[in-house]
């Protein structure tokens, strides 16, 4: 198991209704998560991700625009977080579990 931890903006895909919000990875974290043999469709690595007390299960996915993988986050934890576009945001990212 690796796990990452950083701080990173919150970003809005686009500003149409239901538009997905995304974090980045840095791209250190990215070309760990690149070179180990847990890719699934799509090139998308399972992790747990951890912002503040929220913890849950989804997939990075890998993006040729930053060169480096983008976690979504789901409006439940962003509610829960009280964090919107623009905010830094600690992420905790455990692969391999």
């Amino acid at each position: 198991m690796s796990t990452y931890q950083f701080s990173a903006d919150l970003w809005l895909h686009n500003d149409m209704p239901g538009a997905w919000y995304f974090i980045t990875l840095p791209r250190d974290a990215a070309d760990e998560i690149r070179a180990s043999n847990e890719r699934r469709g799509f090139g998308s690595v399972r992790v747990h991700a951890t912002i503040g007390d929220s913890t849950w299960e989804t997939s990075v996915f890998p993006d040729t625009k930053s060169d480096s993988f983008i976690l979504p986050v789901k409006a439940a934890i962003r509610r829960k977080q009280e964090i919107d576009e623009g905010d830094a945001v600690t992420v905790t990212i455990a692969t391999g579990t």
